[in-house]
């Protein structure tokens, strides 16, 4: 399969639909899906008709996590050169999993199946996490002698708190869509895959009808917030408001409540 074809993209009601399109891997990440993801991102980032994404899997799975073949082929020189060479490469990648938390839109993950590894790396890096209930997750790294680098060991104790994160990180154990649900580690688990995804739409949906500049300040805010703390982010989305509270969507939504009809936001 050819790298194009690596993710499969539609936009529809302001929603982006975006599947990792490697059924017969599990969808498993090679170093081709990982540059496909950076590009991907980079042009929902910018595109004015895109609101919300929504992130899932093509096939049985989320994602089965790194192809070991393209493991493989990363680890087997060991002069001390290459291994500034691979550190390089390591930080390079992990910007596949920065940028959906550094996108402006919001991205939901959808989850069903496998989610191991990479694949929690990337619903890591995500806003809202839903799962059906066949779906299981492993930080499994430890298990094949690694640690994971792409964003999970940083990012899952802010979501289900750090006894849970270290639980999780140290043993690599499987954990199933109700352990998932009853950490906070999503936020929705849904009896089947056809639920999820009516669930994940409808969250999409719920999103994109709000005002744009609204919506992406929040979540720029609240990125900062985890950062840098509530004092500084206070002054952060003080800061912020004062650049976004006079627009046009402002306006569109003070003149609906007065007409009591639903607004229609522009992102102006």
């Amino acid at each position: 399969m050819s790298a194009e074809n690596l993710l499969k993209l539609d936009v529809k009601d302001h929603v982006a639909w975006l599947s990792l399109n490697r059924p017969e891997k599990r969808n498993a990440m090679n170093l081709e899906l990982l540059q496909m993801l950076i590009d991907t991102f980079d042009q929902l980032d910018v595109d004015p008709e895109v609101r919300a994404i929504v992130l899932t899997g093509e096939g049985k799975g989320f994602c089965g996590g790194m192809e070991l073949a393209a493991l493989a082929g990363i680890i087997q020189q060991t002069s001390a050169d290459y291994r500034e060479t691979l550190r390089r490469e390591i930080v390079r990648f992990q910007e596949s999993m920065n940028i959906l938390e550094r996108c402006r839109k919001p991205v939901i993950a959808a989850i069903h199946g496998a989610c191991i590894g990479g694949g929690v790396d990337l619903s890591c890096a995500c806003d809202i996490r839903v799962a059906s209930a066949d779906a299981y997750f492993s930080v499994r790294e430890t298990r094949l002698a690694l640690v994971a680098d792409l964003g999970t060991l940083q990012r899952l104790p802010h979501i289900v708190g750090w006894p849970w994160a270290q639980e999780l990180c140290l043993t690599g154990r499987d954990f199933s869509a109700d352990e998932a649900l009853k950490i906070g580690f999503i936020t929705h688990l849904e009896p089947d895959h056809d639920a999820l995804m009516k669930r994940a739409g409808e969250l999409a949906a719920e999103i994109a009808s709000c005002s744009p500049l609204a919506v992406m300040g929040v979540k720029d805010t609240m990125r900062f917030n985890k950062a840098h703390g509530v004092e500084a982010g206070l002054r952060y989305v003080a800061q912020k408001n004062a650049a976004i509270l006079i627009c046009e969507d402002g306006m569109e939504a003070l003149t609906a409540a007065m007409e009591k009809r639903k607004p229609v936001f522009k992102g102006k």
